[in-house]
């Protein structure tokens, strides 16, 4: 048996130094983010390991034992020298990493077929895209800057509007011959509606914007804008095109645009976030101006 075998599970040691160092396993609690319970269990796991009583339990407080007293400050202090060893070791890493979070549609029809001209600008740098929709905490260091389609604020963070959109309807040219190629809005009544959860900017408000309020608009809907507008590429029906993730579509032809001219504003746009106070970080910079660049030429491009 390895002498690895022998330590405590790494969790046990966490809730425990918490617990010891507040005197409170309801306060561990707080501050591990987890259930009281968890943090009992963790406790009474370590106990057992070591044969040993590290708490009194008291009726309202804990007390910590002697050799509970003991251990804790072999514990507190080898936590601390990991901690600091592994920033030593993050903030290596971090010194030629740029990281860069979006979201699952945007990487996939925008961000990502530019990221390469990111790259050239920063020879020195790894290039990281963190793909979610999840809106990661920026505040532990691991992410440089995010954009995020959003309507804002953002906690803790610093944002900047680099890009609206608006929605049109758009369909494979396959589909349009199909189904009539039709030259009215009315006509969309015979249509497969494709839809994106949770938009504001949907097919009632764009029905409502070409004065159609009464047409009916139920069809399959997607999690994600991009996953609708794939759909519509493989000529399953109309989407209400998103107009950043349907550019390029548009530009080749895989798409087309019947009523360009009735483009509904969407209630969200992209948003550049970063953390409070690395407006002058070498990275930032290089990513903004990057981001304006490319903005500015897809601008250019589309109208």
């Amino acid at each position: 048996m390895s002498p690895l075998d022998r330590l405590p599970p790494l969790q046990t040691l966490r809730a425990f130094e918490a617990a010891g160092r507040l005197s409170s396993m309801t306060l561990a609690a707080e501050e591990l983010n987890v259930t009281h319970g968890a943090v009992s269990r963790h406790v009474k796991t370590l106990e057992t390991h070591l044969g040993v009583a590290l708490f009194e339990r008291l009726t309202r407080r804990i007390v910590l034992t002697e050799a509970g007293a003991e251990f804790l400050t072999v514990v507190a202090r080898n936590l601390a020298e990991l901690t600091r060893e592994a920033e030593r070791l993050r903030s290596l890493n971090a010194a030629t990493r740029l990281t860069l979070s979006t979201s699952v549609s945007l990487a996939s029809k925008w961000l990502a077929p530019r990221l390469h001209r990111l790259m050239v600008r920063l020879p020195d740098y790894d290039v990281h895209l963190d793909v979610t929709d999840i809106n990661v905490d920026l505040a532990d260091g691991r992410i440089d800057a995010a954009v995020r389609y959003g309507i804002g604020p953002y906690p803790n963070a610093v944002a900047e509007r680099i890009l609206d959109e608006t929605v049109t309807p758009v369909c494979s040219p396959a589909y349009w011959t199909k189904t009539g190629a039709w030259s009215s809005p009315v006509e969309l009544a015979g249509c497969t509606l494709l839809h994106e959860d949770r938009m504001l900017a949907n097919w009632e408000r764009w029905f409502a914007l070409a004065g159609l309020a009464k047409l009916r608009s139920r069809g399959p809907a997607y999690s994600h804008g991009s996953l609708a507008i794939e759909a519509a590429l493989r000529g399953e029906g109309v989407v209400l095109g998103r107009s950043v993730l349907v550019a390029e579509d548009l530009a080749a032809g895989r798409l087309v645009a019947p009523f360009p001219e009735l483009k509904l504003a969407a209630e969200r746009g992209y948003d550049l976030v970063y953390r409070a106070g690395s407006q002058d970080n070498p990275k930032l910079r290089a990513v903004r101006d990057w981001l304006a660049d490319e903005i500015g030429l897809f601008l250019s491009r589309t109208g």
